[in-house]
């Protein structure tokens, strides 16, 4: 899509589908890369000199190497949740807004979670896999015995708002929730009965594991050796957020050797995971593709989204979404009354 040179330039760093892009129309002109990039592309590269602003998706790194490149870039929108694929401080110290598009992949991805929770505890993975492999010959009462869910205790490691739509979620199914959570989330208590407590008791008590928090500096390699051999021998680690929160060579070992009973992973290090890594040889580990958000609808709200995000920088109005608002002072970016 171009439209003027006398619009700002916009990168997209990923080709969507052009009704997602829509609201772009005649108010920048954008260039977008390929639809399967993992770093920006050469062809955006090129034109970072003159770019005013950047959407991104999750796999292009925004660094100081890139930033130092785009001297006229004004707003980041990323289209994610998750932003550490954004350097926030140098983007803050160079003045520049990002942005993020929570909220609206929430119940996707609480679907998704409870989706890979289920699979996991009834052992879906292994008995398909049976099924298809010939290895069904007849039905077994001891066959494919999975976990039972009603009474059961599930940990929600991050109590955001995934985390939230996941607990309510599980609520139906009659698990009993404990969450590990720098804040106290009142209607989480009030609504579902469920209780604060520090991580080494949620990892010691809980059946089912499932994490919702983001990367930070504290929260990689969160789920290390100490974690997981804490952790009950029956117990399923999920993990919907972002793959370097767990030790994966850990992790390896912990299911290897029976520290835990299961995993269920939308996310990995790196990505995509290569086909000859060992989680995909245990038979008690479920790995996806990153599809925590991918659903027709949900993607759509994201990309619009983004768009909105991307939009309001150019314009040098306050992102919806802003996640360094303290860029947006009286000496950079002043908000129209």
């Amino acid at each position: 899509m171009s439209v003027s040179s006398e619009l700002p330039l916009a990168l997209v760093t990923h080709t969507l589908p052009p009704d997602w892009l829509s609201s772009l129309a005649g108010r920048c002109e954008t260039l977008v890369g390929p639809v399967d990039a993992t770093s920006l592309a050469p062809e955006l590269a090129e034109r970072l000199a003159d770019a005013d602003g950047l959407l991104c998706l999750l796999t292009v790194r925004v660094d100081e190497a890139l930033l130092s490149r785009a001297p006229r870039l004004r707003v980041v929108s990323n289209m994610a949740v998750g932003y550490d694929n954004v350097d926030v401080a140098a983007c803050t110290r160079r003045g520049i807004p990002v942005s993020n598009t929570p909220g609206v992949l929430t119940d996707a991805t609480a679907d998704l979670a409870m989706t890979l929770l289920l699979a996991a505890a009834r052992r879906l993975p292994e008995a398909a896999a049976d099924a298809r492999e010939g290895r069904w010959t007849t039905w077994s009462p001891t066959g494919w015995l999975g976990a039972d869910l009603a009474g059961a205790t599930l940990g929600i490691v991050g109590m955001g708002k995934i985390g939230y739509a996941v607990a309510r979620r599980a609520r139906g199914f009659g698990l009993r929730i404990l969450y590990a959570d720098p804040g106290v989330h009142d209607v989480a208590e009030r609504e579902f009965g469920a209780v604060r407590v520090p991580l080494d008791l949620l990892l010691r008590t809980s059946d089912f594991v499932t994490l919702h928090c983001l990367l930070t500096p504290e929260t990689r390699g969160l789920i290390g050796e100490a974690a997981l051999r804490a952790m009950k021998p029956n117990a399923i680690l999920v993990n919907t957020s972002r793959g370097p929160v767990v030790d994966q060579d850990a992790l390896v070992r912990a299911l290897t050797e029976g520290w835990i009973a299961g995993a269920a992973l939308d996310v990995t290090v790196p990505e995509p995971l290569p086909p000859d890594h060992p989680l995909y040889g245990l038979p008690n580990c479920l790995v996806l593709p990153h599809i925590g958000s991918a659903t027709h609808g949900t993607r759509k709200k994201m990309a619009e989204l983004a768009c909105e995000n991307l939009l309001a920088g150019l314009a040098g109005r306050q992102l919806p979404n802003c996640v360094n608002p303290e860029v947006y002072t009286p000496k950079h970016l002043p908000i129209p009354s």
